[in-house]
Order: C-alpha cells, then structure tokens, then sequence
C-alpha cells in the first residue's frame, strides 16, 4: 500500500513541480483526490478549520503521503521552503491543516525546484506566503446579516464570517463601486489605485467553484485607472495581438507534442485521428484533460484519459445511452467492452 501511495504521490508531484516550479503539500492533496479545490478555496478563505476536517484519511495517513512527498523531492533534488497559510479574512489569521502541530508543520513545506536563481525563490516565496484577496460572494438563498440583523436576499453581496455572513454595510466596503470584469488592465489597475480592494464571487454549482466576477474598489481609483487605460490604449492593443499569435504557436507545438504522446502510447492509433484527440483535450479554455496541469505536463495517465474519452464518445453508443435518459454510471459500464476493444487494438502498432 505505501508503494502504491509513493508511486501516486510522485506522479501527482512531478506534474505540479513541471507546471509551477514547486510542489506544496495541499495541492498534492487535491490531486490525490482527498479534498476538492472548492473545499480548499472555502479554507483558505477562513471558512473552517482545519483542513483535515474535509480529509477522508486520518493524520497517519497523511503523515505517509507526506513522507512519501518528502523523499521523492530529496531524491529529485529539490528544496524545502516553509510557507505561511493566511486566511483572507479581515484579521489574517494563521489558518490550520490538522490538529497535530509537527504534522502542519510538514503540510507548510513547499518544496522548490533545483536550479532556481534566488531572485525566482524569493518571487515563490513571496507569491505562496501572501494571503487570499479579501473576497465577498452572492448569497445563493436568503440570509441574515449577523452584525445588524438586516435581511438579505438571493443574489446580494456579503462577506462570509464564520458560520454566519456580513452585508456590505457591516464589513466596510459599503463606500467601494463595483467593476465587473472583463477588462484585465483595468480591473488591474484599479486594484493597484485602491486603498482596498475586495473580491466578487458567485458560486458556480455545475463546477462546483467559485467564479470571479469583479471587484470593488473606491470610486476615485477607478476613475484614475480608466484615464490610465485611455492613455495607452493602442500600446495595449498592439500587445494582444502580439500576445494572441504567440498563443496561438505555443498551442500548436503543445498539441503536436500531445499527439505524439497519444502515438507513442497508442502506436496503432490512425495520426489523424491522434492529432484530433490532441487538438479537442487541448483547446485553450476548455477546462478539458489537455489543459490541466498534468495534461500540460504530457503526464501519461491525463493522455490516457484523453484518449479514453475520445472512444467513449465517438467509437461507442455512449452518447446515444444518454440521450435515452441511461444513467452515466450504467451507460459507462455498457459500452466498457466496446471501449476495451479499440484501446487494444490501438496498443497494437498498426499493419501498415
């Protein structure tokens, strides 16, 4: 079981530390599927605490997979870095991931890739110890503001405190104008003007996350940002459009390194066929395999899951059983043979 845990938690860390640079604790939780990033997010947001709450394995158990982290990133050679965890709340405090001080301890540790300058470690440290925005969400339901007991409707701005939640009013930010977003310069600089600035979010229940969707911030900064933005609007532009075709190339070269994975893989896979598997699992935005971190990083399994779902729907009656009203679990479970039997033919190189 502890080398079933080891080879997990390596291939989880070899994707994050391929992405970001570093490897922390938390997200090698979210990964092994532990506890969702909504559930993190709420955490770090000062929600609860602490985090093992939401944990379905006990401190031994995630004493080993921190065990299990720590000598796979010795062995790769990278360096530990303590972390703070702030919660984005209005007092800051120090947030908890399990009851058991020398276990958190471990759980604050990130570890750094080898061959970083000190310019970039101290940018990865600065960047990983900075708290969580200050953020306020739209109530899903009717609440009750618990400082001044005003009642609040579906749809209204508060700031969750604890158990119970803040109107604007309550939490100071009754003076700050919204900016809906959309316009990344602006909502930056307006940021940068405002002596405070304070997240919007809405839970998003078919993605079970939350989703930005603007900031508030003091009227006068806003207004001193927009005069900023018209001041170089062109410079800007000519930058997207740089930006936009240099996007474009790297798409290509990733999805063309995609498809050879999917080849090397699947060597009786048709090239055409593994050039569109690529493209569809790693069109930009999609929120697709492709574009995870492990897809980004050409990680074996998240190929394999593009691969398997390009059979699923297009080589199968998968489709068609849902239409028909077939509960996902029983329609997967149909159509498995069918799957089965163009993934093994695809792990045969093909005849010609």
């Amino acid at each position: 079981m502890a080398g079933k845990l080891h080879n997990r938690v390596a291939s989880v860390a070899g994707a994050a530390l391929a992405q970001r640079k570093y490897v922390a604790p938390v997200e090698v939780f979210t990964a092994l599927g532990w506890v969702h990033p909504a559930r993190v997010e709420e955490w770090r947001r000062g929600r609860f605490s602490p985090l093992a709450k939401e944990l379905p394995v006990d401190n031994t158990r995630i004493a080993e997979a921190l065990e299990c982290l720590g000598s796979w990133a010795r062995a790769n050679g990278l360096s530990p870095s303590d972390s703070a965890y702030v919660a984005g709340t209005r007092d800051r405090r120090d947030l908890r991931f399990t009851d058991d001080d020398a276990l958190d301890r471990l759980c604050r540790t990130h570890w750094l890739a080898p061959g970083l300058t000190d310019k970039q470690r101290a940018r990865l440290t600065e960047r990983q110890n900075k708290a969580p925005d200050l953020a306020v969400t739209t109530a899903g339901n009717a609440w009750t503001c618990v400082g001044c007991a005003t009642r609040g409707a579906a749809g209204d701005l508060h700031l969750p405190d604890g158990d119970g939640h803040l109107c604007l009013a309550c939490a100071d930010f009754d003076h700050l104008v919204f900016l809906p977003a959309g316009n990344a310069a602006l909502s930056r600089r307006a940021k940068q003007e405002s002596t405070l600035a304070v997240l919007v979010l809405r839970f998003n229940r078919r993605r079970k996350r939350h989703e930005r969707q603007g900031i508030l911030v003091e009227e006068a900064a806003l207004e001193r940002a927009e005069q900023q933005c018209l001041a170089d609007e062109d410079v800007r532009a000519r930058r997207r459009e740089r930006d936009a075709h240099r996007r474009a190339a790297q798409d290509v070269e990733f999805q063309a390194a995609f498809a050879e994975v999917v080849r090397r893989l699947y060597p009786g896979c048709p090239a055409e066929r593994a050039q569109s598997i690529a493209e569809h699992a790693g069109t930009r935005g999609s929120g697709r395999v492709g574009r995870s971190a492990a897809g980004r990083a050409l990680d074996e399994e998240a190929v394999r899951l593009a691969v398997i779902a390009s059979v699923r729907h297009l080589d199968t009656a998968y489709d068609r059983l849902l239409m028909d009203g077939v509960p996902r679990a029983d329609a997967r479970e149909r159509i498995r043979a069918d799957l089965d039997r163009v993934l093994e033919g695809w792990a045969q190189p093909s005849a010609g």
